[in-house]
């Protein structure tokens, strides 16, 4: 597709509420970005830049598809001007950075040749993804194509700065990472709690201003970079006390944490949605108590929870086929419970499916993060995980507790039935690889959580060899790895990726993946 006068755009599906505009490279992408960021309709959801491509979300109820693309093409026919410079922002390096020596050696130059040029280029924010906060920056006066690391480092130190490709960028907190580390800064990168959370947002300008390294030791490691500040950088302060103390925890069970229905429209600064997996689960548990739809509860993975009532309770369990008592008395699930001071709420293991909510009257209270309670696995944003002794504060409730004896409610299959929109990226696999994954039935393996699911079945043969540039992500996208088996990324994945997506999974059919077990089944059929 090619719109008028002459801009070169091609518009790619990417399920049912997104579209990625692909363009010629790095500087049309990014001045593609500010202008659909400049005056966007109702309707658009998020945008999210990348290397040679813009993610545009939507909401099909607001706006329609057709809507969205010529909303698109127009603007890009209309804006081939560059956008303003953002804002200078000058961030102090110790260039002390593990692979700081090899890397100079990679390139052919010496070590003070390899800082002098880094520190003396004029960055700019070209996009952010990854993590809440971390900057591809770009340059001109940067002729270097550095290579990632081979093998990829399990921990890569908050405030670390490393190099790949054309890009250098600073890790706003502990991650894995390939990135070649050159230098560390304790420049506070991202802040939830800030006006401005990110420090360096798209199209700000970057000066690296050299400091006098620290000595860490006998040999250049980086480990200490940034350690002043992890605790600030991605990770959220103590839940504050407010409301009223509903629920005190006894046993969290595997794993137990605030969700409510995420972040949306921040995916810019590499924050991703987050929140419930199930969603219509938890909307449907705060609904039995009188809560609006999006307030926050609890995620209880594989149930084992147990707490203790503070005061007089209601509350709703919904998601998991469990057993669900208060003391001794086995309660029905998806309805709502006045559990009484003192008395014991138990949800029992779960027999099918994965993840249950329990809805408090009132919401769950606790500390926000860029306006959400959801915890972000990935990202480390929002409440911590609860733990044994921790108290569940509610809120005010939104209206009187429906008069409703029974929802209606079926258990979590074990052949899990996902309906799937075009992914952008469908042309780089044989047509055989189209057919295999609509006619097999995958199986749920053990490499799953709130970022994504690892399928186990037959690979799926790619045709096109090359490496895929960093481009914008979903949740329901369907990305596959050089290893052929596709993997579905949830609510926590990341926002920005660089595996083909060969297929997107509708909401509901991403939902309803966020109750598959390992060893459940999985169909994908073409919608």
């Amino acid at each position: 597709m090619v719109t008028p006068p002459g801009v070169a755009i091609v518009l790619r599906p990417m399920g049912e509420r997104a579209v990625l505009a692909e363009v010629a490279d790095l500087a049309a992408a990014v001045r593609l970005h500010a202008a659909l960021a400049a005056d966007p309709p109702a309707g658009i959801d998020d945008l999210v830049p990348a290397a040679r491509t813009v993610l545009v979300c939507f909401d099909p109820a607001r706006i329609p598809p057709a809507s969205v693309r010529a909303w698109i093409r127009s603007t890009a026919s209309a804006h081939a001007e560059d956008p303003e410079p953002g804002p200078v922002v000058d961030v102090p390096l110790r260039y002390d950075g593990a692979d700081l020596d090899d890397t100079a050696a990679l390139l052919g130059i010496p070590v003070s040749d390899l800082v002098s040029r880094h520190a003396a280029a004029e960055w700019s924010v070209a996009f952010t993804g990854f993590a809440p906060g971390f900057a591809y920056l770009v340059s001109a006066d940067w002729p270097f194509d550095v290579p990632r690391l081979d093998r990829p480092r399990t921990r890569v130190p908050a405030g670390a700065v490393g190099l790949a490709a054309g890009f250098t960028g600073a890790y706003p907190r502990q991650t894995p990472g390939g990135w070649r580390l050159i230098a560390s800064t304790d420049a506070v990168l991202f802040d939830p709690d800030a006006a401005h959370p990110a420090l360096l947002p798209p199209r700000a300008r970057v000066r690296f201003v050299p400091e006098r390294p620290r000595v860490v030791g006998s040999s250049r490691s980086g480990s200490a970079a940034g350690t002043g500040m992890s605790a600030r950088v991605g990770m959220a302060p103590a839940p504050a006390s407010c409301g009223v103390p509903a629920l005190r925890v006894v046993d969290a069970g595997v794993s137990t944490t605030v969700q409510d229905l995420g972040r949306p429209r921040l995916a810019a600064l590499g924050v991703a949605r987050s929140g419930a997996l199930d969603r219509r689960a938890l909307r449907v548990a705060n609904r039995l108590v009188g809560n609006d739809e999006g307030a926050a509860g609890l995620e209880i993975l594989l149930g084992g929870f147990r707490a203790r009532a503070e005061a007089d309770t209601w509350v709703g369990v919904t998601g998991a086929l469990t057993e669900v008592r208060v003391d001794e008395r086995a309660v029905d699930l998806y309805a709502p419970v006045l559990v009484r001071a003192g008395s014991e709420l138990s949800i029992g293991v779960a027999r099918a499916g994965l993840r249950s909510y329990l809805a408090v009257r009132g919401g769950v209270e606790g500390h926000a993060a860029m306006g959400s309670r959801a915890h972000d696995s990935l990202a480390g944003l929002g409440p911590a995980p609860l733990r044994a002794g921790d108290l569940v504060h509610a809120g005010v409730p939104a209206s009187a507790i429906p008069p409703v004896d029974v929802f209606p409610w079926t258990v979590p299959p074990s052949l899990i039935e996902v309906p799937l929109g075009e992914g952008p990226r469908a042309d780089w696999f044989a047509p055989e690889a189209l057919t295999t994954l609509v006619t097999q039935i995958w199986t749920v393996s053990s490499d799953l959580d709130r970022v994504g699911i690892r399928l186990d079945g037959p690979a799926l043969e790619r045709v096109h060899p090359g490496e895929l540039a960093s481009e914008g992500m979903r949740p329901g996208a369907l990305q596959v790895p050089p290893h052929g088996r596709p993997v579905v990324l949830l609510a926590d994945g990341p926002v920005t990726g660089g595996y083909p997506v060969i297929a997107v999974a509708t909401e509901a059919g991403t939902e309803a993946l966020a109750q598959a077990r390992p060893g459940d089944r999985v169909r994908f059929r073409r919608v």
